[in-house]
């Protein structure tokens, strides 16, 4: 899923009215508005917020897809790689607008954007390794689990306050990450713990995405980009295959979904809130199964599917939680987190 604001903020409160829509009685009623005038104020705000969250989600998984296709011939290093320079073209006019080189190099908290980038190029790299060898269904349930994590994590690392019910729910969760393991010899296999990693490694990065909420969307994506094509750079000599021209096309590809995809989750955030868009997050695991069993032929055993519900339930909850909190006062819930972390990390 890799990212990743999957996340920002947020809404316009619909406060602003004009002077003639508070005075209706001294102004002579307009005729009614036309059938295009009516669509395009049907796909405005919260609409186009959920129809722009539900297509990044499309393409995210679709593009995992691809990637998992990708790296049954092709070592993960020439993924990162090839997908890495051609998000940078398409990254570069962005950071040019946002001051270019001069820019970057005045992004606030240097040793957090480096942490963060190390947490990155790790998390990634995880994934595709992982997907390699696992369904994505099962790959991308693990990866669900992220906010569960984020949440534990909070009281236990930043020593916020976390309620009972959230505590129940955060214990729910990981029992649906164990019924998803089903935990055997056969199945505590190390594709699956390179998996749970990744997820965990997610968890980190998103709190510490959290201490970097003043940095550019395109200094995020700069950084973390440019770390993972260093890294695939170093690595990728060493299991060198040529690709074919076709194959150039689809490593390059991944990089260009990848960006796409950040910025409709993006724009998602900045249109509605997170209150109504970030639940459409959890589709992913439905493209994951579809995609899974289309092109790979990965049926979603019984297992899955249960974890999958009770991971999905109780990430919900502590997302209702947090949003009652949040209208308290309390500041930025978990899943505004995880949606600013997936629309900056392509």
């Amino acid at each position: 899923m890799p990212q990743r604001s999957m996340l920002f903020g947020c809404l316009r409160d619909g406060s602003m009215q004009t002077a003639a829509s508070r005075t209706p009685a001294l102004i002579p009623m307009s005729s009614p508005p036309s059938a295009a005038a009516s669509r395009r104020a049907a796909l405005s705000g919260p609409v186009l917020g959920i129809l722009l969250m539900i297509l990044g989600i499309f393409l995210f998984s679709l593009n995992d897809a691809l990637g998992k296709w990708l790296v049954g011939t092709y070592s993960v290093s020439m993924v990162l790689l090839f997908r890495s320079i051609a998000a940078l073209v398409l990254l570069a006019p962005f950071v040019h607008r946002d001051g270019g080189i001069r820019g970057l190099m005045a992004a606030p908290k240097p040793w957090v954007q480096l942490a963060r980038v190390a947490l990155a190029t790790l998390e990634v790299g995880f994934f595709y390794w992982s997907v390699r060898y696992l369904p994505l269904a099962d790959v991308m349930t693990y990866y669900l689990a992220g906010p569960i994590y984020v949440a534990a994590l909070s009281a236990l690392v930043l020593k916020e306050r976390i309620d009972a019910r959230r505590w129940a729910a955060i214990l729910v969760g990981f029992v649906g990450v164990i019924i998803v393991l089903k935990p055997s010899a056969a199945s505590l296999t190390p594709p699956a713990f390179v998996a749970i990693t990744g997820s965990f490694v997610f968890a980190v990065l998103m709190l510490v995405t959290r201490q970097l909420r003043g940095t550019k969307d395109s200094t995020l994506l700069a950084f973390t980009t440019t770390a993972a094509m260093t890294a695939g750079a170093v690595t990728a000599p060493f299991a060198w295959v040529m690709p074919t021209l076709r194959d150039f096309g689809l490593l390059s590809l991944v990089g260009v979904v990848a960006l796409v995809a950040s910025l409709c989750v993006n724009r998602s955030l900045k249109l509605a809130p997170a209150s109504v868009v970030v639940p459409y997050q959890y589709t992913m695991i439905l493209w994951a199964g579809l995609f899974g069993y289309v092109f790979f032929g990965d049926a979603p055993k019984l297992n899955l599917i249960i974890g999958a519900l009770i991971i999905v339930a109780a990430g919900l909850y502590i997302f209702l939680r947090e949003q009652k909190d949040a209208k308290a006062g309390s500041g930025e819930t978990v899943a505004e987190e995880v949606g600013q972390t997936m629309s900056a990390q392509p």
